[in-house]
C-alpha cells in the first residue's frame, strides 16, 4: 500500500526554489508564469497506521517552524487556500524505474531509525517535486514548463494536472500522483551465447551495434578467431563452456577493450604526413607524454619528486617528509550531455574515488571543476535530443556543488569557457586532490598489491542498471540511440561513509590494495586487481543489488556509484567486516584473487566468464591511422582601431569568458576542512578572480599546495600547436601569480577531442588527427623545456553529437592542470592591487598576436596570428620572478590572458578598490602599431606585477636579463587611466569596469 506525505513552506515564507524556477521559465522560456511555489512529496510504499505516518512527516520529513504537511491528500490545496492564489497547474516531477533517488534513500534510512526495523524489499520510499504554476499558460506551455525546464525526460517521470482537476485525479484508482517507480523483478535470469565462428562481416557488426560493444570489426574479427583455438575451446571445457561467447565475456572484452579504457588512438601507429616530410609515430602517450616524464625524471635525479606515474588511478609525488599528494582529472562529458546533473555528480564523486582508490587510499582534500559550454543566451534551434546550454549550465554546475559540497570537499579552482561547437558535448572536467603518510603500517603508501587468496569485498552502495554500458557509450559520439543507462546518479553521503570506513580499514593494514568500481563497475575494478596476483574467481550472484532481476552480465559491468573493491588477506577478513559493519558500510566477500592467469566469473556455482587474464588486457589490437596536417587558411582582420577603447575594453569585459563566475563559485565550497589559504575570489571585496588555490593540506605546517590550471580550446582554430604551449603556460603563470615556486610543479593533461579517426561520418579525420599529434609534440617541448613531469592524465576521444543528420564536434580542448608548491603559505600572492603609490611593471613582450584571441573573437573573426610561447625565453623570466617572489619582493602578480593587458589591468584595479595609472608607451612591444593591439593581444608568458616603492631596486636587480619595464603605479583615485605618448586614451571608473565584468552570468 502506498501513502503520500507532503510538506511545503509556510504560505508566509518565500520559496526560493519557486522564484529560482520562475525567474527561468520566464527568462529561459519566454513564459507568462506570475508564480511558482513547490513542495516535497515523500511517497512510502509500506502498511503503516495513521499515526505513524504522522509520527514521520513531523519527525524527520517535515520542519514545524516553517513548515506543514499532508497525509494522503494534496497539500497544494492547502497552500492556494492560505495565499489565496488560484493556481491554474500542478506538475510533478519524480524518477523513472530504476534511476538513483538519493532523498528517498536517505529518507528510507531515516524511517528505518524511527521504526528500529530494516525496511523489506518490498518496502521502499520514493521522491518527487511539485511545482504549482499561477499564469496563462496552455496545455502545450505546461507542457514545455515540464520538459524544457523541470525535467529530464531520460530519468525522470512527470504528471501534469490542471488545478481543478486535482482532486478528481488525485483520488481516482490508479492516480498518477500515487505512481510506484519499482523496477518490476524479470521472468528469470538467464546468460545468452553468441557464435561468432560463422558469422560474417555485416553480421559481427549489427552484434557489435546492437550491443553497444563500440568494437571495430578488426576487433571482432580477433573476438572471432580466439575460440577458434583448439586449445582455448578445450579449456573452457572444463569450466562448462565452449566456443560459444557468453554475453558476460562479450560485455567484459568491450569494455576492457573500449576507447574510455584502451586509449586506442593514443597508442596507435600514426602515420604523419606534413608539408616538410613523413613520420611515422608508435603511440603518442609513450613517444611524448611517458617517454617526457621520464626524460624530466631522469634530468632531476635525486630530486625527482615523482613517486607513481601513469600506473594506478592517479599520480602521486611527493609534497613534504611526511605527505605525498594524489590528484587526477577526469571527464563526464557524454553523461552530462544527457542527463547534466547526474552526469556531473557523478563526474566529481567517480573523480573522487580515483586518488582515493590510489596506492593504499588518499585522504581527498580539494576538488577542482572546468567546464565548456555551449554560451548560454544561445538563441537558435536547439536540435532534437540536445538540450538548451543554459539547462546544461545549470545542471552541471548543480551537480558538481552536491557532489561536492555533500562529500566535504572544498571547490578551490575552476573555469568556464564557452563556445557554441560545445553545444553537442559540453566538456565536464573534474578534478580530486588528495594526501597520504608516507608510510602506512611500514609499507610505502603509494604502493598496492593484491595477493593470491585474498577475498575479493566490494564495499559501498549497491549495483543497479543504471551505469551499464558506459565505458563503451563514451567511447562513440552522441547519438539519438544513446543508451539512457548509460546515465548514472551518484550518491557522495553513501560515498563519505563508504571513504571514512575504508580510510580507517588502511590505518589498521587491514586490505593489501584497493580500487574503484568506475567504467566497468567490476569487470574493471576486479579485472585490473586481478593482475596485481595473476587472475580471479569472481561469484555475481554474491553481489548485493539495488533490486532483483539484474542479469549476470548487468552485474558485472553496471557502474552504478561510491562503490569500491577491496582485497583482504584471509586473516583479516573478520576484522574488516566487522569495522564496516560498525560504521554502517555494506561490505561483501564476491569472491577470491588467485595466480590462475584466468578471468573467472560464476553465477549460482556456474561458470560464465572464462578468459585468459593475458587475452582480455593486452588482446586488442593496435589501430593503424594515417595523420595530415595542412595549416589552415583564415581571413585576415580588416577593420579601424575603435575610437573608444574604454568602451571596448568594457565589452571584452561583458564577453563571456572573460567575466566573473562569482555566481557560480559563491555555490560552492571553498572553505570545508580549513584549509584554505588563497580561495577563488580575493580582492577588497573578495570577488576578484584568483589565478590559482592555495591550500594546506596540513593546517599545522606553513607549505602550501599550488592548484591551477590552463585551457584555450580557441587556439586550436589555427594550431593546436600553440593551442597546448599555451594551456601549460598559462598554468604555469597562474600558478606563479600566487608565488609558487616554478621548479618543482607536476601536470595532469586532459585531451578532449572530436572523433579523429577518418571515415564517412568523419571525412577531415586526417586533419583531426594531424591536430591530436601536433599537441603531443608540443606538451612534450613545453613539459622538457619547463621541467614539469605529467603525473596522469586522461583522453577523451569521441566529442561529437549526430543528432537528426546534424553533427556537431567540440574545437579540439586540452586542460592542463598544475600542482605546485609553496614553502610558506604566509608569502601567498593575490592578484588585487594593494596600496596607492606602489609601482606596476609588465614581464614580457607584447606581440601583434591576436589570432583566436577574444578580441576577434568578439567580431567574429579568427585571424592567423596566434600566439606563441618562446619557451626558453619564458623558463628564464619564470625563473627570476619565482626567486622574486620568495624574497617578498611582489606584492601582487596578475597574468595576462584572455583579453590582453586591457582585461588584466581592469581585474587588477576592480579587485583592489583602487586606480591604476599606466603608460602604454612604455609596455614592451614588437611589431604593433595599433592601440587596439596593444591593449587585448594575447601574447603568451606575460605578468603585470605591483611592487611597493622600497623594493624597486632589489626586484629590478633579480629580474635584470629578463624583458620587464615600469609602466605606471596604482592611485588612489578609483579610475583606470591609460596614455601613449602623453595622450589618455582610456579613462573609466573602476566600479564602472566592475560592473561591466560581474553583471552577464548574474541571473
Amino acid at each position: 500500500m502506498a501513502h503520500r506525505i507532503e510538506v511545503c513552506l509556510k504560505a508566509n515564507l518565500k520559496d526560493a526554489h519557486g522564484l529560482k524556477t520562475l525567474k527561468r521559465a520566464r527568462e529561459d522560456l519566454g513564459l507568462p508564469v506570475e508564480e511558482i511555489r513547490t513542495y516535497k512529496v515523500y511517497l512510502v510504499e509500506m502498511d503503516l497506521d495513521l499515526n505513524t505516518l504522522d509520527a514521520i512527516a513531523k519527525g524527520p520529513f517535515s520542519d514545524p517552524v516553517i513548515q506543514q504537511y499532508t497525509i494522503n491528500k494534496p497539500v497544494a490545496k492547502a497552500i492556494s487556500q492560505a495565499s489565496s492564489t488560484d493556481y491554474q497547474w500542478i506538475i510533478e516531477v519524480g524518477f523513472r524505474p530504476g534511476v538513483t533517488d538519493n532523498e528517498g534513500k536517505t529518507a528510507k534510512e531515516a524511517i528505518e531509525l524511527l521504526l528500529e526495523r530494516r525496511l523489506e524489499q518490498d518496502e521502499g520510499i520514493y521522491t518527487s517535486t511539485g511545482y504549482l504554476i499561477n499564469g496563462g499558460l496552455d496545455m502545450a506551455q505546461a507542457e514545455s514548463l515540464a520538459m524544457d525546464l523541470l525535467a529530464n525526460d531520460l530519468i525522470q517521470r512527470t504528471t501534469i494536472c490542471p488545478f481543478d482537476r486535482l482532486e478528481d485525479t488525485y483520488n481516482k484508482e490508479g492516480s498518477p500522483f500515487f505512481f510506484v517507480p519499482r523496477v518490476r523483478e524479470e521472468a528469470k535470469v538467464e546468460v545468452l551465447e553468441f557464435d561468432l565462428s560463422a558469422m560474417s562481416d555485416e553480421e559481427l557488426m549489427r552484434l557489435s551495434r546492437e550491443r553497444v560493444l563500440v568494437l571495430s570489426l578488426k576487433e571482432m574479427k580477433i573476438l572471432q578467431a580466439h575460440l577458434q583455438d583448439p586449445k582455448v575451446v578445450e579449456e573452457r571445457k572444463k569450466v562448462g563452456l565452449g566456443a560459444k561467447y557468453t554475453d558476460c565475456e562479450l560485455e567484459a572484452l568491450a569494455q576492457t577493450w573500449s576507447e574510455h579504457c584502451k586509449h586506442k588512438i593514443f597508442n596507435a601507429k600514426i602515420h604523419y604526413k606534413t608539408p616538410e616530410g613523413n613520420e611515422e609515430i608508435n603511440s603518442l602517450f609513450d613517444t611524448y607524454i611517458r617517454d617526457a616524464t621520464d626524460t624530466i625524471r631522469k634530468r632531476l635525479g635525486d630530486r625527482d619528486w615523482c613517486l607513481s606515474v601513469f600506473k594506478d588511478n592517479a599520480g602521486v609525488v611527493s609534497f613534504t617528509d611526511e605527505l605525498n599528494v594524489a590528484f587526477k582529472v577526469e571527464t563526464h562529458n557524454s553523461p552530462s550531455a544527457l542527463d547534466p546533473y547526474g552526469g556531473a555528480l557523478t563526474g566529481i564523486v567517480g573523480v573522487n574515488r580515483d586518488p582515493f582508490g590510489t596506492g593504499l587510499g588518499a585522504k581527498l582534500v580539494f576538488n577542482t571543476d572546468v567546464f565548456c559550454f555551449g554560451p548560454p543566451d544561445y538563441d537558435k534551434p536547439i536540435p532534437k535530443g540536445l538540450l538548451h546550454p543554459k539547462r546544461i549550465f545549470e545542471g552541471v554546475r548543480e551537480g558538481v556543488e552536491h557532489g561536492g559540497n555533500q562529500s566535504g570537499i572544498p571547490t578551490v579552482n575552476g573555469s568556464i569557457v564557452f563556445d557554441e561547437r560545445y553545444l553537442g558535448k559540453p566538456l565536464v572536467f573534474c578534478g580530486t586532490g588528495g594526501v597520504m603518510p608516507k608510510t602506512i603500517g611500514g609499507r610505502p603508501s603509494h604502493k598496492k598489491k593484491a595477493q593470491p587468496g585474498d577475498a575479493i569485498v566490494m564495499c559501498g552502495g549497491r549495483i543497479g542498471k543504471d551505469g551499464i554500458h558506459g565505458a563503451t557509450f563514451s567511447s562513440e559520439e552522441l547519438h539519438e540511440g544513446s543508451p539512457a543507462t548509460a546515465v548514472q546518479i551518484g550518491d557522495p553521503i553513501t560515498q563519505k561513509k563508504m571513504t571514512d570506513f575504508l580510510l580507517r580499514a588502511r590505518d589498521l593494514g587491514l586490505y593489501n590494495s584497493i580500487t574503484d568500481n568506475g567504467a566497468g563497475g567490476l569487470s574493471s575494478s576486479v579485472g585490473e586487481m586481478a593482475q596485481e596476483s595473476g587472475g580471479f574467481e569472481l561469484h555475481l550472484d554474491r553481489a548485493p543489488l539495488k533490486y532483483p532481476g539484474l542479469q549476470p552480465w548487468e552485474i558485472l559491468v553496471s557502474e552504478a556509484q561510491e562503490r569500491m573493491t577491496v582485497a583482504v588477506p584471509p586473516e583479516k577478513l573478520d576484522e574488516f567486516l566487522a569495522l564496516s559493519e560498525k560504521m554502517g558500510v555494506e561490505s561483501t566477500v564476491l569472491g577470491t584473487f588467485t595466480d590462475s592467469g584466468k578471468y573467472h566469473c560464476l553465477y549460482n556455482g556456474k561458470t560464465v566468464a572464462y578468459l585468459d587474464m593475458d587475452f582480455i588486457h593486452d588482446g586488442v589490437p593496435q589501430m593503424e591511422l594515417t595523420a595530415v596536417w595542412e595549416p589552415p587558411e583564415h581571413e585576415e582582420p580588416d577593420f579601424e582601431c575603435p575610437s573608444d577603447l574604454g568602451d571596448e575594453l568594457k565589452r571584452l569585459l561583458s564577453r563571456f569568458d572573460i567575466c566573473s563566475k562569482e555566481y557560480v563559485v559563491r555555490q560552492y565550497d571553498h572553505e570545508v576542512q580549513g584549509g584554505s589559504v588563497i580561495k577563488p575570489l580575493c580582492g577588497a571585496m573578495n570577488d576578484g578572480p584568483s589565478d590559482a588555490a592555495i591550500l594546506r593540506p596540513d593546517i599545522d605546517r606553513l607549505e602550501g599546495l599550488v592548484v591551477s590550471h590552463g585551457i584555450c580550446p580557441r587556439y586550436s582554430d589555427i594550431d593546436t600547436f600553440h593551442m597546448v604551449c599555451a594551456a601549460v603556460d598559462e598554468a604555469v603563470r597562474n600558478a606563479l601569480c600566487v608565488g609558487a615556486k616554478f621548479d618543482e610543479m607536476s601536470g595532469l593533461d586532459n585531451f578532449c577531442w572530436c572523433d579523429p579517426v577518418q571515415s564517412e561520418k568523419t571525412p577531415d579525420g586526417h586533419y583531426k588527427l594531424a591536430q591530436l599529434v601536433r599537441a603531443n609534440k608540443a606538451l612534450y617541448e613545453i613539459c622538457t623545456a619547463y621541467m614539469i613531469p605529467c603525473i596522469s592524465g586522461k583522453d577523451s576521444m569521441k566529442n561529437d553529437a549526430t543528432i537528426g543528420g546534424v553533427k556537431i564536434s567540440i574545437p579540439p580542448t586540452l586542460l592542463f592542470s598544475l600542482i605546485g608548491k609553496i614553502d610558506d603559505v604566509r608569502k601567498a600572492l593575490t592578484m588585487d592591487v594593494k596600496g596607492p603609490g606602489d609601482l606596476v611593471y609588465i614581464l614580457g613582450t607584447t606581440f601583434a598576436e591576436l589570432g583566436a584571441s577574444e578580441y576577434l573573437s568578439s567580431r567574429s573573426l579568427i585571424g592567423n596570428t596566434i600566439p606563441k610561447v618562446n619557451i626558453e625565453e619564458a623558463a628564464a623570466r619564470y625563473r627570476a620572478f619565482s626567486k622574486a617572489t620568495k624574497s617578498g619582493l611582489v606584492a601582487s602578480c596578475h597574468d595576462c590572458s584572455d583579453g590582453g593587458l586591457g582585461v588584466c589591468l581592469a581585474e587588477k584595479a576592480f579587485s583592489g578598490g583602487l586606480g591604476m595609472d599606466v603608460d602604454l608607451s612604455a609596455v614592451p612591444a614588437e611589431s604593433i602599431d595599433r592601440l587596439d593591439y596593444l591593449l587585448f593581444s594575447e601574447s603568451q608568458s606575460r605578468l603585470v606585477v605591483t611592487v611597493r616603492p622600497e623594493n624597486r631596486a632589489e626586484f629590478e636587480k633579480v629580474m635584470a636579463g629578463s624583458v620587464f619595464s615600469l609602466i605606471g603605479e596604482v592611485t588612489d583615485s578609483p579610475r583606470l587611466t591609460m596614455s601613449h605618448n602623453g595622450k589618455k586614451i582610456v579613462d573609466e571608473p573602476v566600479e564602472e569596469l566592475k560592473k561591466a565584468w560581474q553583471s552577464p552570468l548574474w541571473w
